[in-house]
């Protein structure tokens, strides 16, 4: 079983990277669906604002690795990318129960980069300020998500052309499943 876990701030390109794991035959499996769907049981509004805290308050009651616990069972197939890795307890539950294989992958980006890409997307948790931009940046950071980016495997920039990036994600991922760990 090939394991990945993508990590990295919001609007780094991680569902870019999907995209093309999914081209190499990796099933996807994101932890934000996870959040997204219960907090729609219990609720929640669908703002950044209302699902980040939702995601903060299980946290906080649950532990830190409660995201990546209630993910798991979503993890079935012989290559799978899991999306929203947000810190350490997280990464630390799916190695308990996946093994050592298991991957982590970081995609980086500026932040005014990533501002104006999620700036550009039709999502009810885009950030309608900078300040907005900062704070999610700010609580996402909290959650120990600069650990596990500062930690990774492997490190991807995005900061320019997409053909590029997407040529450097079919690099990471054939070297993960050639077991080369080169990349370019």
């Amino acid at each position: 079983m090939k394991v990945l876990c993508v990590t990295g701030m919001p609007g780094c390109g991680k569902e870019e990277f999907l995209k093309v794991a999914g081209e190499h035959g990796f099933t996807v499996v994101r932890m934000g669906d996870v959040v997204r769907e219960e907090g729609r049981k219990r609720g929640i509004g669908a703002s950044d604002e209302a699902i980040g805290g939702f995601s903060h308050s299980e946290r906080e009651a649950h532990g830190y690795g409660v995201w990546a616990e209630r993910t798991l069972p979503r993890v079935r197939g012989e290559r799978v990318v899991i999306d929203g890795l947000r810190g350490s307890k997280e990464l630390e539950a799916f190695r308990r129960a996946l093994g050592e294989s298991v991957e982590v992958v970081a995609i980086h980006a500026a932040p005014k980069v990533r501002f104006a890409r999620l700036q550009g997307r039709s999502r009810s948790d885009a950030p309608a300020s900078w300040e907005e931009f900062l704070v999610r940046d700010a609580r996402e950071l909290r959650w120990g998500l600069g650990d596990v980016i500062a930690t990774a495997d492997h490190m991807v920039v995005n900061e320019g052309d997409l053909g590029a990036f997407r040529a450097i994600a079919r690099a990471v991922l054939e070297g993960v499943l050639g077991g080369s760990s080169h990349v370019p």
